[in-house]
């Protein structure tokens, strides 16, 4: 990896979260009793980037969207809240 390369490209948002978004991300991992890097594992990601959209500090792509509801089989609406139902 080079030293320019963001260890989150291409998973998260470049821009900063937006400030209504809410997700329901680790409690849904948590229902399953795995790790952050439990799930980053299952999403191709690093464990930094499974934190960072948790805790609301960016949010995910669209394409780790889709694998994130798709891995829970739920929709994008059911784990991401942008505030504006």
């Amino acid at each position: 990896m080079s030293a320019n390369h963001d260890y989150m490209s291409g998973y998260v948002d470049t821009m900063q979260s937006h400030p209504d978004m809410n997700n329901r991300l680790k409690v849904l991992r948590a229902e399953r009793n795995w790790s952050q890097a439990d799930l980053a594992f299952h999403l191709d990601v690093s464990r930094q980037a499974v934190n960072a959209i948790e805790t609301g500090k960016h949010d995910p792509s669209l394409p780790l969207a889709f694998r994130i509801a798709r891995l829970f089989n739920l929709s994008i609406e059911e784990i991401f809240d942008d505030g504006h139902a």
